[in-house]
């Protein structure tokens, strides 16, 4: 077991959850004054001081349409300036934010709508090709953009962030005394958001966190970055993720950081904004960093203005992290580790660690988490020995939203959270993690890890990239499968890459199976959603 909080790279640090959003609003505004906080894709800005007047005057409207202590209003958008006022708004008068995908189709958002039953839904008229409010209106059988939804009777308002549904919703107002009540109302307990899981493997669940430890995780993730008051942070990880949320807008918010969100990803864009607007942030997947390196004017772009980068994966490749440091000139350039259930963050690496270490772990705990590594009966293991990891402290979800049994099954008696991620503490204390449980192959009773396996076979010549899935074997029960994209211009074969493997590997993680594909289904932050995958390959197989 592993207990941070001797951490020598947090002494001293407070790990108490005392702060709620309302209060860091009127804190920064203060402090921070006329400097931009947001600056949107036109150029536009708003300040910190702007930026809680902004937020009053929302929350003031909210209020004034129903909206109640602990009522969930949800966002359906992409990155914007609006996103960040109305997320504020909703969370600082002690209501619950609820963010949406924007992948989602009508169903998918229906279902968190519904579950949450949220009052109002800020979203917007189109988003690459989608209109959201006709998506939820075909799936829900009729609405309008005020009155309630055939299938979603707590639903009262949609309102259109792009347009002008916004400044119309915000001519009711109230008592700035009634609006300032609601503030004082709002304690570090007061549930501040419900983030669904990705629900790849049954219906998503709404994780719920409090406002003392959604500020606490980022704080923290300020501190292992090395992030400034005076920073410029681009953010395309999207916000309803918590690395766009959280360890993102903010994490800018409370350090004092000027964000320019980007609603999508485009490389040549985000190269010219780095090079306009002297961008010292970035943080995204490796596919960011690979894309922009990849892009054929990589090379045009002043780029000397970037300080700190930030990637996660279980497998990071070590030539990312060099080039992190080396073709993009970050002074930092680290990886974490986290989930939704735990706030966003358990582990973080450091600037003293090395290349591989950065590359190949996540690093160590947060100040005040407890990690421990058992076995399939529960028991402890040693350190250097792999098994499902555990989670204890600050960081861990308030639970399900209204599912005991989902959370009693997730979070155990004694507090510890079982992360469903297969990891293993070295003896410098610092955490790997080597799959999620349930894509383990076990081949003939051997425990074959897909993370393990995919970074040894992306050192091979003709694979660009790589995902390893189980395979049904009537001998062996299960056995690894590659499904690959090869490199331009390069052939594999089934036969050459047996032969390579069993030079690099126990035989039992050789794959069996070889699917050649042109690209992966992947989720927005860039993960291959694997049981997609399977059908994908499955499709392709005569009957």
């Amino acid at each position: 077991m592993t207990d941070a909080s001797a951490n020598p790279h947090f002494s001293g640090m407070d790990v108490t959850l005392r702060h709620t959003l309302p209060g860091v609003i009127a804190h920064v505004a203060a402090r921070y004054g006329d400097t931009p906080f947001i600056v949107g894709e036109d150029g536009a800005s708003i300040s910190f001081a702007a930026f809680k007047d902004q937020v009053d005057r929302l929350a003031g409207a909210l209020i004034a349409h129903g909206v109640e202590h602990g009522d969930r209003v949800a966002i359906w958008a992409p990155n914007s300036p609006e996103w960040i006022l109305a997320a504020s708004a909703i969370e600082s008068i002690g209501a619950i934010m609820v963010p949406i995908n924007t992948r989602f189709k009508g169903g998918e958002a229906a279902f968190a709508l519904d579950k949450t039953r949220a009052r109002i839904l800020f979203t917007v008229t189109g988003f690459l090709g989608n209109d959201y409010a006709a998506m939820l209106r075909d799936a829900s059988g009729g609405m309008g953009h005020a009155g309630p939804v055939r299938r979603l009777p707590a639903l009262s308002h949609i309102v259109m962030l792009d347009g002008p549904d916004l400044a119309a919703f915000q001519e009711v107002a109230v008592d700035p005394g009634q609006l300032a009540a609601r503030q004082e109302a709002v304690t570090p307990e007061t549930i501040a958001d419900i983030l669904f899981t990705s629900g790849t493997t049954g219906q998503p669940k709404g994780a719920m966190h409090s406002h003392g430890q959604a500020l606490w995780v980022p704080a923290i993730w300020n501190e292992s970055n090395d992030l400034r008051a005076g920073d410029r942070m681009a953010i395309v990880n999207p916000f309803f993720h918590s690395f766009g949320y959280r360890s993102g807008w903010v994490s800018a918010l409370v350090a004092g950081i000027t964000v320019y969100p980007l609603a999508t990803f485009d490389a040549e864009a985000l190269l010219s904004l780095i090079a306009r607007e002297k961008i010292s942030v970035l943080m995204g997947p490796p596919t960011i960093f690979f894309s922009l390196m990849d892009h054929p004017r990589f090379g045009d772009f002043d780029l000397s203005s970037l300080r700190v980068g930030h990637t996660g994966a279980s497998n990071v490749p070590v030539d990312l992290i060099r080039a992190g440091r080396e073709t993009f000139g970050f002074d930092l350039f680290l990886t974490s580790f986290g989930q939704t259930e735990s706030t966003a963050l358990v582990s973080v690496n450091y600037p003293d660690a090395s290349f591989e270490t950065i590359a190949r772990t996540v690093g160590r705990p947060l100040p005040g988490i407890e990690l421990k590594i058992i076995d399939t009966r529960g028991a402890v293991l040693a350190q250097g020995q792999s098994g499902e990891l555990l989670v204890r402290g600050p960081n861990v979800m308030q639970g399900y939203f209204e599912e005991p049994e989902q959370t009693a099954a997730a979070i155990d008696a004694d507090g510890w959270l079982h992360t469903g991620d297969v990891g293993c503490i070295g003896d410098d204390g610092n955490l790997r993690i080597l799959d999620r449980l349930k894509d383990v192959v076990i081949v003939g009773g051997f425990n074959a890890y897909p993370a393990e396996i995919e970074a040894i076979l992306r050192k091979h010549p003709a694979i660009a990239d790589i995902c390893i899935i189980a395979w049904p074997d009537a001998r062996m029960g299960e056995v690894c499968a590659a499904c690959v994209i090869q490199q331009p211009g390069a052939t594999l074969t089934l036969a050459e890459l047996t032969a390579w493997s069993r030079e690099h590997m126990a035989n039992y993680k050789v794959p069996r199976h070889l699917f050649l594909l042109d690209s992966f289904p992947r989720t927005p932050l860039g993960k291959i959603q694997k049981f997609m995958l399977r059908d994908q390959v499955s499709a392709t197989i005569p009957t």
